[in-house]
């Protein structure tokens, strides 16, 4: 008697170098939300970075749009296992945003308006790796989207990438954020299928 299942062949690997391990191409961009959508005026859209000692760095929409703005090109991957490859986008490094913030903290922790968080390492936000993003294909970002403005980590799943984004808190160690304390993987590396808690 066999003990594997007929047809069980393991986790399926694409033929495609782009698409991470059991991801499939869409070409549309699905929609996929915790709660309902917050509708925030630009004129009380704010951004803040915390630091471990209780220091603000803040930004309104005006001065956030001041800010040097940069053009990118990414692949996004869900880990509902769908990907959209060479997704456009426009907004802020997060190099810029930490440019004059001084921490010791190795870990964030990123909020959002509607109460969203996700944790993510410092390192993984900076050295052009993320970016604070308010355009999506030459149009502004729509709220169901993320907009006015969305956090983009393009090589961790898009979860990571919080929508609707209001701040990132410097945190001593790494702490669990909403879909982290349900059972997600705390790091999301879509290329180790890390789906879950044990992947």
């Amino acid at each position: 008697m066999s003990i594997i299942s007929p047809g069980f062949g393991g986790r399926r690997r694409s033929s495609r170098p782009d698409l991470p391990p059991g991801q499939y191409l869409t070409e549309d961009f699905p929609v996929l939300s915790a709660g309902p959508t917050p509708r925030i005026p630009l004129d009380r859209w704010t951004f803040t970075i915390s630091d471990e000692t209780g220091g603000r760095t803040s930004w309104s929409w005006d001065e956030f749009q001041a800010l040097p703005q940069e053009d990118f090109t990414v692949d996004i991957h869900c880990v509902t296992k769908w990907s959209k490859l060479g997704t456009t986008w426009r907004g802020v490094s997060l190099d810029t945003l930490f440019e004059n913030v001084e921490s010791a903290a190795d870990f964030t922790m990123v909020h959002g308006y509607g109460g969203y968080t996700t944790n993510v390492p410092l390192e993984d936000l900076l050295d052009g790796k993320a970016w604070i993003a308010h355009t999506f294909e030459g149009e502004p970002l729509h709220p169901e989207h993320g907009g006015p403005a969305r956090l983009v980590v393009p090589h961790l799943y898009f979860w990571k990438s919080a929508k609707w984004v209001n701040g990132i808190q410097m945190l001593p160690q790494d702490e669990p954020g909403f879909w982290e304390e349900a059972g997600y993987h705390l790091y999301g590396d879509p290329w180790r299928e890390q789906r879950y808690q044990g992947d």
